[in-house]
């Protein structure tokens, strides 16, 4: 084997993995539940502590009355002047966005 074959051959192999990795992100378009779930912390966290938090990590769907779109489903408990409070949310699998919040 030259050099010239070996060379060839690291490339082709680089092109292959950089054409799956953009493939790859194209067919997955949701977010990372996790990630979602960070966001949302991170808001509720502004007004006051996070007690616990838990979400669902596969998508559902969720109809608005209008349209259908893939949601995570999802719960807070934060301490808010001594008193526990608890919340359940659905976000939008796409955007993170919260389209469902109601205290529970």
């Amino acid at each position: 084997m030259n050099l010239r074959d070996f060379m060839l051959g690291v490339t082709t192999g680089l092109a292959a993995a950089v054409i799956i990795k953009e493939a790859s992100e194209r067919i997955q378009p949701f977010m990372n539940a996790n990630q979602v779930l960070e966001n949302i912390k991170d808001e509720f966290r502004k007004e006051s502590p996070i007690d616990g938090s838990w979400i669902y990590m596969k998508p559902e769907n969720y109809h608005n009355g209008v349209m259908t779109i893939p949601v995570y489903r999802g719960g807070i408990s934060r301490v808010l002047d001594g008193e526990v409070e608890n919340f359940e949310f659905a976000a939008d699998a796409r955007s993170g966005v919260i389209v469902e919040l109601k205290k529970a």
